[in-house]
């Protein structure tokens, strides 16, 4: 297989048994290059669960995850971050006491090889500060840099999250339900990022999202887990018009 043709993400044969409940089973999903992907299904499906065994919080009790073609199923979440996979949260992960400036400038400067340390904060000529101002000025944030990531609204939270992501320059990425808590305002602002992350950074995009319709006008194709398995994978248009998916999935409580 050809570098171009190395799927950028894969996961076989998966599975997550928790004491004796079954989380995950028999997941098989081949993700192209610069393809993105919704991941959708009814609460408890294992969207979250997935996202975590991809990204190497949890580990799977079989299968295996390879990132641009190698198997990183043993692989530490450092590490995989630096393979380039990235990944946002449901909750914000971000440090609330920092300025938007201090969290981006963090992750360009480990993304660089140095520390996660705020001790001796740099001046703002130096590489990491550029960078993570470049990238605050990406997803809208330019004129916050000196507000401090805790007084922000949920919007501009996960805009924040975003812009921490692009400075660590990741090939894919997982966004787990971008769109969660953020006023109607907020939500085209929002999906226009995710979509430049896309088409102009190309970037590899899983995302979990409950918003349909957001989701839709995005991905390129849709994953529907149910109760721990993979019931369909395909266009959105085809996915939509499954009779399976309907009854499993758009007739359930989401």
């Amino acid at each position: 297989m050809t570098a171009a043709a190395t799927p950028a993400l894969e996961v076989r044969g998966l599975g997550l048994r928790i004491g004796g409940a079954t989380i995950l089973e028999g997941i098989d999903l081949t993700v192209d290059r610069g393809a993105m992907v919704g991941i959708i299904g009814p609460n408890g499906a294992g969207k979250t669960t997935l996202f975590n065994v991809i990204s190497g919080l949890t580990a799977p009790t079989e299968g295996a995850v390879l990132l641009d073609g190698e198997d990183v199923t043993a692989m530490s979440v450092p590490k995989r971050a630096r393979a380039g996979l990235g990944r946002t949260f449901q909750t914000s992960s971000l440090f609330p006491d920092l300025s938007l400036l201090e969290n981006v400038r963090l992750a360009a400067q480990v993304s660089r090889g140095g520390s996660l340390s705020v001790v001796r904060f740099p001046r703002r000529s130096d590489a990491a500060s550029r960078a993570a101002a470049n990238h605050l000025d990406e997803v809208g944030l330019a004129g916050k840099a000196d507000v401090v990531a805790g007084g922000l609204s949920h919007g501009d939270k996960r805009k924040l999250e975003i812009a921490v992501l692009l400075a660590c320059h990741p090939d894919v990425i997982l966004l787990d339900e971008p769109m969660a808590g953020i006023g109607s305002g907020d939500v085209a602002g929002l999906g226009a990022i995710i979509r430049s992350l896309h088409r102009d950074k190309g970037c590899t995009v899983l995302m979990v999202e409950h918003h349909m319709d957001v989701l839709l006008g995005l991905v390129d194709k849709v994953a529907v887990l149910h109760f721990g398995h993979l019931l369909a994978y395909d266009t959105p248009a085809a996915v939509m018009a499954d009779p399976t998916v309907q009854n499993a999935y758009l007739g359930a409580s989401a």
